[in-house]
């Protein structure tokens, strides 16, 4: 059940190998390279055994790509909709992820970019 948290962030890098190095050795993070299609993706373990959130770095697609939050949604269909009848605009539409579940992003009305999250209800929550 989704619980509207940020629950993942995700770091833009031109070079995402250097840079998980450097998160690594400035906070003791963890990585792991997430075998996905598409850009180069790296999974982030932060430190799951006291309370805070993990996230990844991934190949930057674009030299404005903002660091991005996204929160667990119940519905990105019905939050899009409602977002949106509230004067957000939608930065990326609803995108599956295989077997995972599906994120979208929003522009909010002051400008600020961040994304949903919506988990594939057949797969466990990280």
């Amino acid at each position: 059940m989704a619980n509207n948290r940020v629950v993942h962030f995700e770091i833009p890098a031109d070079q995402p190998t250097a840079l998980t190095a450097f998160y690594a050795d400035l906070f003791g993070w963890k990585f792991q390279k997430a075998d996905l299609p598409g850009p180069e993706y790296w999974l982030c373990d932060t430190g799951s055994e006291v309370p805070g959130i993990n996230g990844a770095i991934m190949q930057r697609q674009h030299p404005q790509q903002p660091w991005m939050n996204y929160i667990d949604v119940d519905s990105i269909d019905r939050l899009l909709a409602r977002a949106t009848e509230l004067g957000a605009q939608v930065a990326l539409p609803k995108t599956p992820i295989p077997g995972v579940g599906a994120l979208a992003a929003l522009i909010d009305p002051q400008g600020n970019i961040f994304g949903l999250w919506e988990q594939n209800p057949q797969t466990p929550a990280t």
